[in-house]
């Protein structure tokens, strides 16, 4: 290149620069360009601050891409979470109601008496449960009614009163370990707190031991004698004479078609339900009497005074010793 050919470029170049910015310029002030700049920049607005809309997307993009991880890692945890979500309707319904017991029998003495009147129950309960399973009957898990107990539904009926009444010594039997557990306890601390437990306890399971349709008792005896439920009708009546109480009378009231079923012809298929081995009926009615004796044992063993005043230390009341009111 020459010379003279070099300002001829730089003369080419400068009139480009210029035609090109000059170009630039009218393209900037357009119309269609500046339409094109906002739909490409949405997100600047006043001040430079991000639209209502593309902040709500933001949002809702990170809270989307939350659940997705989230759902991918509780995936990774299905062992963990299946056998929870099963057992989680059994927590609700034991559980919640064990709650509302607290909750209403502490009204009456206190919260630390009422959990471990409560617990005492559990126990109880739990030792229907177990022999009713170990018997191969499918069993519903306990429910607790304020005031009235808990049970446990079978939903299947027993095969024959030896099954019935080992399921009914379940309960009273471990009940029983419980109150001595109590008792045990309050032995060893010397409160009269734990004795007030083992108390309530022993007379729980004694009661429950009364010879009468819908208790534990009735249902131990249908392999002594099913007669025996007129014994329990009547020492159920006198308490209800003695101690007017709606409890007591909803129990007699419901015992009464077991009770009726005695003096109706039986079916052949009936008359097989009672029959029950000598060896089988002894073990029964030793278990039976030695349990019920060994409970009023420990009702007079851990008797303590009366309640104190609501407004005294749980220490010092001992609902316990109240009548079974």
């Amino acid at each position: 290149m020459t010379d003279a050919q070099v300002p001829d470029r730089r003369a080419a170049d400068a009139s480009l620069a210029l035609t090109t910015s000059a170009s630039s310029r009218r393209l900037a002030a357009s119309p269609d360009y500046q339409s094109a700049m906002n739909d490409a920049e949405p997100a600047k607005r006043e001040g430079g601050r991000p639209s209502r809309w593309t902040s709500i997307r933001a949002v809702a993009m990170t809270v989307l891409t939350a659940l997705i991880v989230g759902f991918k890692y509780l995936a990774s945890l299905k062992f963990l979470l299946l056998p929870i979500l099963k057992f989680l309707p059994l927590v609700l319904k034991t559980g919640g109601t064990m709650v509302l017991s607290v909750a209403a029998y502490a009204m009456l003495w206190g919260w630390r008496y009422a959990l471990g009147f409560v617990v005492l129950i559990l126990i109880h309960e739990c030792g229907h449960l177990v022999v009713a399973r170990s018997m191969g009957l499918k069993v519903g898990a306990p429910v607790f009614i304020p005031f009235m107990g808990a049970f446990i539904a079978l939903k299947d009926a027993p095969r024959n009163a030896w099954v019935e009444s080992l399921v009914g010594l379940g309960g009273p039997l471990l009940g029983s370990v419980g109150a001595l557990a109590c008792a045990l306890i309050g032995n060893y601390l010397e409160s009269p707190f734990w004795y007030a437990l083992a108390y309530s306890g022993c007379m729980l399971n004694l009661f429950n031991l009364i010879p009468i349709g819908t208790l534990d008792g009735g249902r131990i005896v249908t392999a002594l004698s099913p007669w025996l439920w007129i014994v329990g009708t009547l020492v159920l009546g006198a308490l209800l004479i003695v101690h007017p109480n709606l409890l007591l009378g909803l129990v007699l009231i419901l015992s009464l078609p077991r009770l009726w079923s005695l003096f109706r012809a039986k079916s052949a298929a009936e008359r097989r339900y009672f029959e029950v081995s000598a060896s089988q009926r002894l073990l029964i009615g030793t278990l039976y009497i030695g349990l019920a004796g060994a409970l009023a044992w420990g009702m007079a063993a851990c008797s303590v005074p009366p309640p104190a005043a609501p407004d005294q230390t749980a220490e010092q009341a001992v609902p316990g010793a109240a009548d079974p009111e």
